[in-house]
């Protein structure tokens, strides 16, 4: 069993963990007297992927450069109150507002991005200090509900293909997309590559501001997204919705337990995804249960910490042990190989 698990990859254990989760949620609800795969019980996973996925597409991408995104929530809630004051419940508004919504998240991500790049403040920090300075001005000018989104907005999240809601539709065009940059074109490569090692990527002749500042600018137009879809379904803009979704912490923990290493330079959307289908099944069995909130708290940090305790013990087995490292000449040639 344990020399299966080391030739696992990071993803293979994540998908692993996803399908046992469904396997004992459908046996939970099941002795509950719910049937887990109804078409209610389906479409409340997904749309709870939805809006948690979009952010952790971009928080995996932050990860990935070797900084961290803690702003987020506080753009959702900006997004959702400026989109929705600009609507006014007038349909001929929507476009301008999307764009408006848009527009400041991705100047906020470009703030964020130069302030790391430029002024070597860790990512922690800075985006530490924007989501004080936007949680700020939300608190100044909007208090309570705010705005009116139109049914034709409202309807984004009224729709569903089959038995699949158009916002999780959407999530998963972004990931995509995300997959294809990573996967297909240099920028993606770069991004692995300063994540990596900042100073070989400088020595290789990458400018290694340019994938930090975008993946700062993608973090916050995909948190831009997710409030909009909150819109979408609330109606109405809210200065708190993402603070009391907890997005900054949830989306690092789904990246985090899709086996992106905080480091940098090691990861991918496919796990992010996964970790996030997991919080969703577990948030759905839980309910389900009746779970006391505080206790899915507890439920949930215990899956984080075995996650990351299972990818610490494979990256210890899989160094060599000491006696057995080459040394002197052995060394020289085999670094040089």
């Amino acid at each position: 069993m344990r020399s299966r698990l080391q030739h696992l990859t990071s993803t293979g254990i994540v998908v692993a963990v996803l399908v046992l989760s469904l396997v004992v949620g459908a046996i939970l609800t099941a002795i509950e007297g719910r049937n887990f795969l109804s078409t209610g019980n389906i479409d409340a996973i997904l749309t709870g992927c939805s809006i948690l996925g979009l952010i952790a597409i971009g928080q995996t991408l932050v990860i990935l450069v070797g900084s961290l995104d803690l702003s987020v929530p506080f753009v959702v809630s900006l997004t959702s109150v400026l989109a929705a004051g600009h609507m006014a419940g007038e349909p001929g508004n929507v476009v301008p507002a999307v764009l408006l919504a848009l527009g400041v998240a991705a100047v906020i991500g470009l703030a964020n991005g130069l302030v790391v790049s430029f002024l070597k403040v860790h990512g922690f920090v800075a985006t530490l200090g924007m989501g004080l300075i936007i949680s700020g001005y939300i608190g100044s000018n909007y208090q309570g509900s705010h705005g009116l989104a139109p049914r034709s907005f409202r309807l984004i999240d009224a729709t569903q293909i089959g038995p699949v809601p158009l916002t999780f539709l959407i999530m998963l065009g972004c990931a995509l997309l995300a997959i294809l940059m990573l996967r297909r074109t240099r920028l993606g490569h770069h991004l692995y590559a300063v994540g990596g090692s900042p100073e070989v990527a400088r020595l290789s002749g990458i400018r290694t501001s340019v994938p930090v500042v975008v993946a700062h600018v993608l973090c916050s137009v995909l948190a831009a997204v997710a409030g909009l879809l909150l819109l979408s379904r609330l109606s109405v803009g809210s200065p708190t919705i993402g603070s009391q979704g907890d997005y900054d912490l949830m989306s690092i923990a789904a990246v985090v337990l899709g086996g992106t290493l905080l480091a940098g330079g090691k990861g991918n959307i496919v796990g992010t995804l996964a970790g996030v289908a997991i919080f969703a099944v577990l948030d759905s069995v839980m309910g389900v249960m009746q779970v006391n909130p505080f206790l899915k708290d507890v439920i949930r940090g215990l899956v984080i910490v075995a996650a990351v305790a299972v990818y610490a013990g494979r990256e210890i087995d899989r160094r060599p042990a000491r006696f057995d490292r080459p040394t002197g000449l052995d060394a020289v040639l085999q670094e040089t190989k």
